[in-house]
């Protein structure tokens, strides 16, 4: 029988957050991923982890305070379900699935949601792996799809508005970015370095606030990568594949 964890504020700085592991380079990444954990425990919060070493764990909250740009009432949110490696195929993802099913309706919430694409992208869940528990499709912005599995008759929630315009004033290449994600502290530094050394004009936004992601221009906030004024990615780029993509 699979053993889990949920992380709070009594393990969650001796426990590893799965992702990043043991590479000292993302470490700061690491650091302030845990920092905004403890942050949004009081929100409702949820990080739940296989009990072994790898990258396997779910991670959701109320909707009312993810920090994503979507809109709803008495939804969680799934920001991430990630089982990597030798750990497919052994019905984790299906067991962590199921939890934050359950966790949800023990907390009398209408539904429960997340973010996938038509076709899969790195970081983003497996489309017809929740289709497979009964979630559907709610709203979408181009490949980007929303998914609910609703309990009742109650609004589905619907992407903001702001991120449905996929677009910023600024025509520079500017990248949005948050902490939820651990890898993107070294890749903000090492594209800053690179920029500066190569004297390129390049802009970083962080979102540190509810109402900042709320109200983001992209859809998935913790890496958004925009162009003379349109989206481009939500790939996360070092300096290699930045310097592809701008030739």
């Amino acid at each position: 029988m699979n053993e889990y964890i949920n992380l709070d504020e009594k393990n969650i700085n001796e426990e590893h957050i799965c992702c990043a592991i043991g590479d000292p380079k993302h470490q700061n990444g690491v650091d302030k991923k845990k920092e905004w954990i403890k942050n949004k425990l009081k929100d409702g919060h949820v990080f739940r982890k296989l009990n072994a070493r790898g990258k396997i764990f779910i991670e959701y909250e109320p909707i009312e305070t993810a920090w994503a740009p979507v809109i709803g009432n008495k939804y969680e949110y799934i920001y991430c379900l990630w089982v990597a490696g030798s750990f497919k195929g052994k019905g984790i993802a299906k067991e962590l699935l199921e939890y934050s099913i359950n966790d949800a309706k023990e907390k009398k919430m209408s539904g429960i949601c997340t973010i996938v694409t038509d076709k899969k992208k790195p970081f983003i869940g497996e489309k017809k792996f929740f289709e497979h528990f009964g979630f559907k499709e709610v709203d979408r912005i181009n490949d980007y799809v929303l998914l609910a599995l609703s309990f009742d008759n109650n609004d589905t929630p619907r992407f903001s508005d702001s991120a449905k315009s996929m677009k910023i004033e600024n025509q520079d290449f500017t990248i949005y970015y948050t902490n939820e994600c651990p890898y993107v502290e070294y890749e903000v530094q090492e594209l800053t370095d690179y920029a500066k050394s190569k004297n390129i004009k390049l802009n970083f936004v962080k979102i540190d606030t509810l109402e900042k992601a709320k109200n983001a221009p992209c859809i998935i906030n913790n890496w958004a990568n925009f162009y003379k004024g349109k989206f481009i990615s939500n790939t996360i780029l070092n300096a290699n594949a930045f310097e592809k993509l701008i030739k």
